[in-house]
């Protein structure tokens, strides 16, 4: 599981790119996907907090808040500029920030309200995709441009997840022919 500072370093482009998309309003905005008690999805516009230190979302007392506790699998995905359908993404964990230095300092640094209920978590980033269209939004001969950024370390267990599941899929043709 990557930091966002660890993800940034390795593809500034990428980040940056990332970055202006989920900024593109001011604050930070796009919808966070969570996982139900049920495993189902839950989706959230929140305000994600992009720093040199990493990916923060401050979480109000919700259900979006108690998936996280309880499950921090997430999701992220940009809000829709009006001028195109470019589209960021990045996927991971979610972790509470429990240094109180540190929630002070990026409270204060973008106004949360001190009497609201809120808990900060920290995003890492185990994928991260960016998707540019042409300025009318038509996808052209290629597609859109597409850059994908897995986390190595991340991507190792998915790889091995993967061929795990590929060898049951096999074992399962077999078995039923």
């Amino acid at each position: 599981m990557a930091s966002w500072s660890e993800f940034a370093a390795d593809e500034p482009r990428l980040a940056d790119g990332i970055r202006v998309l989920m900024q593109q309003y001011g604050p930070g905005f796009g919808y966070l996907a969570t996982v139900r008690a049920d495993g189902g999805p839950r989706v959230h516009p929140v305000s994600p907090v992009i720093t040199d230190e990493g990916l923060f979302c401050f979480v109000i007392d919700s259900p979006k808040r108690r998936d996280l506790e309880r499950d921090g699998r997430y999701a992220l995905h940009s809000f829709p500029p009006e001028e195109s359908d470019d589209e960021a993404y990045v996927a991971g964990h979610a972790r509470p920030v429990t240094d109180q230095a540190r929630v002070a300092r990026l409270a204060d640094s973008v106004r949360a309200a001190p009497q609201v209920d809120w808990r900060l978590f920290e995003f890492t980033v185990d994928v991260a995709m960016l998707a540019r269209r042409d300025q009318d939004g038509s996808l052209g001969p290629a597609g859109p441009a597409v850059q994908v950024w897995l986390d190595p370390q991340a991507a190792d267990a998915a790889v091995g997840a993967a061929v795990s599941d590929q060898r049951s899929v096999r074992h399962c043709h077999r078995t039923a022919a």
